[in-house]
C-alpha cells in the first residue's frame, strides 16, 4: 500500500512538473518572456510579483485574461502591455492560471 501511494505521488509530481514546463513553453512561444520573467522584472513585472499582488483576489483571473488579450497600462507603471489578440483564448486562460500559481 505504501508503495502504491509513493508511486502515485511520484507520478502526480511528474505530471504537474510537465504542466509547468508546458506552460512556460506556452509563455515563451507567445512572446510573454520577452517582457516578463518568472522571478525578475524585465519590462513588465515578474510573474511571481503578479501572483503575489493578486493572491486572494477572486476577480484576478478574469481581469488578467481580459488585460492580456486587450493590453493595458497603469497597473504596474507607465509601460503599456500590448494587446495579445493573436493568442487563443484557451492559451491565455492557461497562461493566466500558470502566472497566478507562481509562488
Amino acid at each position: 500500500m505504501k508503495r502504491l501511494i509513493a508511486a502515485s505521488a511520484a507520478t502526480l509530481g511528474l505530471l504537474l512538473a510537465g504542466g509547468v514546463q508546458a506552460d512556460e513553453k506556452l509563455a515563451r512561444a507567445n512572446g510573454c518572456l520577452t517582457c516578463h520573467q518568472i522571478d525578475k522584472k524585465i519590462l513588465g513585472p515578474a510573474f511571481k510579483e503578479v501572483a503575489a499582488k493578486y493572491r486572494g483576489d477572486n476577480a484576478a483571473e478574469a481581469n488578467m485574461v481580459k488585460k492580456v488579450k486587450e493590453g493595458g497600462k497603469g497597473a504596474w507603471g507607465d509601460m503599456p502591455m500590448p494587446p495579445n489578440a493573436h493568442v487563443k483564448d484557451a492559451d491565455i486562460a492557461t497562461l493566466v492560471k500558470w502566472i497566478l500559481s507562481q509562488k
